[in-house]
Parts: C-alpha cells; structure tokens; sequence
C-alpha cells in the first residue's frame, strides 16, 4: 500500500510541475506589460525599466522560469548578500521559517509559496487566496454535501425501485440538472427565490458569507446566504451522483455474490447495505472527488450571479484587470485541488477495492 502512495504522490508532483511549467510560459507570452500596469499615469521609460528589472523581467525567460519555480517551492535557494542577485533572499516578499546557510552567501530556505504580489492592489496574492479562497470553500463543501447524501440516497431508492414511477421521474430530473448549465439555473433560482418568492423565502438575490451590519459596521455569519448558491452548484453533481448511484447499485445486485447471499438467507437490507452498496460506491466515490475539485474552480459563475465573495469572484475581477499574478496564482491553487484530491481519490479507491493496487 506504501508503495501504491508514493507512486501516486509522484505522479500528482509530475503533474503539478506541467501545470505551473504550461502557466508561467503561457501567461508570460502574453501582451501587455505589467511595469505599465503597475505604474498607471506615473509610466515613464525610467520607471517602468526599474518595475521590470524588480519583477524579474529584464532577465533572459529561462532564468525568470527558474526563479518563479524558486518562488513557488517550499524548500528555496537564495543569496543571502548580493541585492543584485536574481535569487536575493528579500524579506519583504518571502515568509519564511527557517534558513539553513551553505556558504558565505547562499541558504536553504523552508518557506511558504510565494505567488508574487498583485499589480493593482500590490498586496501579495497568497493574503488574496488566503481571504477569498475559505469562501469559496464553504460554497464547494456545502454543495458536495447536498449532492452526495440527497443524490445517494435518490439512487438507491431508484434503483430498489426500478421501472417505477419514482425511477423514471428521478432519473429525468437528473437528464434536466445535467443539462443546465450553473450560470443559468443561478439566475432563474436568484431570481424565483431570492426576488419573486423572498417575501415567503427570506432570501436575497445576492450575499456572502459574511455581511456588515449597516449601523454598526460589525461582521456577522449569513448563513442564509449560503442556500441559494449551494443549491446552484450542487444541482449537476446531484443529477450525476443519483445516475451514477442507481446504474451501479443495479449492476452489482445482479452479480453472482449477490445472489448467493440471498440464497442464504440474508435480508433485503443486509445484502444492500453489507454486500452490495460498498462496490457500488467505488464510481461513485469517484465522481464526487472529481466534481469537488471542479466545484472550486467552477463556481466562478455562481459566485458573480450571487455577489459571493469567493476566489472564483477574485479571478473574474483580475481577469478583468488583466491583474496576472493573481490569475496565475489562482490557477495553480485550482490545480493542487485537482491533483491532491485525485490522489485521496485513488488511495482510497485502493482501500475500497484492493485490485487497484495490484494494477
């Protein structure tokens, strides 16, 4: 099982080091130039020549590639002395821990990321990510928590159930929640529940997760805030989680164990819950990891529709500003989500069934 981890966890930092490779080269050839950006009015030749040569830019793009890779390592290498280095340990862009010295001018340094700063707000995109991205969190964990236990359940119901009304009704309710794209049902449900109905709802078209207190200025938890959006984006994952749920629970209940343990004896209910729902949730499992990942870097739509203030909100923003740091720094947040859960996905379908980690 060791073994099985490890190649996993290679894999994801294969992966990971693609990603950040395909960002930086992708963005970095882009038009525009940040120095200009930063600068605003104030642009002048002399100015936007030291803004570039601080941010790197003025260095041939293989040393600029080494340097972000330096950044973004936790484990990083620097001069200690030499203010003109590419790799000067400046203070005031790193957090770091502990430096361990290899020479008269060069450390080892443990530090967290660092994702530059932004052009517009000059505050370092790591604060950014940090304020935005539990939000976004929240929003994620709430609508795979409604999808996985209501779209489970509705699966198994309809598969016990099949060919019954029930069945044939829940399973065109899920063709309908595939088949609508986030940002549309956002509307219509902000829309009917949060305009048209919010006299008997009580709920607003927009909101986050927390509010200020219009009097006071003091923040405080909405929680119903959080209904709307989380309803919103857990509407797909549902639809698919109760198809997923019901055509496996009906493949496995017409295996050969399965038949044996009811030729023993056992209850209706004990073969479900005992024997035949365990195998049945390995695709399911799957498909939640997936959609969780996707939920975070999904809600992009949701978030705009809802006024919620969220990292997918933050990178609209910074798209729109051409604010590159901070797309770029989002980008590989939403990446390491995708990789690590895929990771806990496969170690996990490892322990379900142990014929994967034979493969």
């Amino acid at each position: 099982m060791l073994k099985f981890i490890i190649k996993k966890i290679v894999y994801g930092f294969v992966v990971l080091l693609g990603v950040v490779t395909a960002v930086f080269f992708l963005f970095n050839v882009l038009p525009g130039d940040p120095a200009a950006i930063l600068l605003g009015q104030r642009a002048n030749k002399d100015a936007i020549e030291a803004i570039n040569k601080d941010l790197g830019r003025n260095r041939p793009l293989t040393v600029q590639y080494v340097m972000y890779l330096n950044d973004l390592s936790f484990i990083s290498f620097h001069n200690k002395n030499n203010k003109q280095s590419a790799f000067y340990l400046d203070k005031d862009k790193y957090s770091y821990k502990y430096a361990v010295s290899l020479s008269d001018n060069d450390c080892m340094v443990l530090k967290m990321p660092y994702f530059r700063r932004s052009y517009i707000s000059k505050r370092k995109v790591s604060e950014i990510i940090s304020d935005t991205l539990p939000e976004t969190a929240v929003l994620a964990i709430s609508s795979i928590i409604l999808a996985t236990i209501v779209g489970i359940f509705l699966g198994i119901i309809a598969a016990i159930k099949k060919d019954t009304f029930f069945d044939r009704f829940s399973l065109v309710l899920s063709a309908l929640g595939m088949s609508a794209p986030s940002f549309f049902v956002g509307v219509i449900i902000a829309w009917l529940f949060g305009y048209v109905l919010s006299e008997y709802t009580g709920l607003r078209t927009i909101g986050s997760l927390y509010e200020y207190d219009d009097y006071t200025g003091e923040k405080y938890l909405s929680l119903k805030n959080l209904i709307l959006p989380t309803i919103t984006l857990g509407m797909r994952p549902l639809a698919i989680v109760v198809q997923l749920m019901r055509s496996s629970l009906l493949d496995v209940l017409s295996q050969d164990y399965i038949r044996t343990a009811k030729a023993k004896g056992l209850s209706f209910y004990a073969v479900i819950t005992k024997h035949a729902l365990k195998n049945a949730l390995n695709p399911v499992v799957t498909a939640i990891s997936g959609w969780f990942a996707g939920l975070m870097a999904g809600a992009v739509f949701v978030e705009i529709i809802f006024s919620w203030k969220g990292i997918g909100y933050e990178v609209f923003d910074a798209l729109t500003k051409n604010d590159l740091p901070v797309v770029m720094g989002t980008t590989l947040v939403f990446a390491t989500f995708f990789v690590v859960t895929n990771i806990l996905v496969d170690i996990i379908y490892g322990v379900l069934d142990p014929r994967i980690r034979i493969k």
